[in-house]
């Protein structure tokens, strides 16, 4: 108990937290039991399903990598189009840039004009 009451003081879980730890079997008076810290055991091992194998694990991987293809699919298409603005916004700027280079072609051949 006093292990386990310890160790729930120090993942700030109280007195019904040391409790729930002892009902749910985390005996931490013997820590050669546990090949990870308590602070796993309490958190409840991440991707225990998947480990475990089985049509749920396969499941689960399938899930998991559909959802990163369509999160990729997503990023391309935003990397696309954020792309295609930077294109239209680049053109723009030419075709204006060149507006002004033929505004300064036309004030030096009038200053031309004018000197002779």
């Amino acid at each position: 108990m006093a292990c386990t009451a310890v160790a729930a003081t120090r993942l700030g879980l109280g007195l019904w937290g040391a409790r729930t730890m002892q009902a749910r079997g985390y005996n931490l008076d013997y820590p050669r039991q546990f090949s990870s810290s308590p602070v796993d055991e309490v958190s409840g091992g991440a991707g225990a399903i998947r480990d475990a194998g089985g049509a749920f694990g396969k499941r689960e991987k399938a899930e998991e990598d559909r959802y990163f293809r369509e999160k990729s699919r997503e990023q391309l298409a935003s990397l696309r189009k954020h792309h295609q603005e930077e294109i239209t916004h680049h053109e723009k700027e030419i075709q204006r840039l060149q507006k002004e280079i033929e505004r300064h072609k036309n004030k030096i051949r009038k200053l031309k004009e004018d000197d002779d």
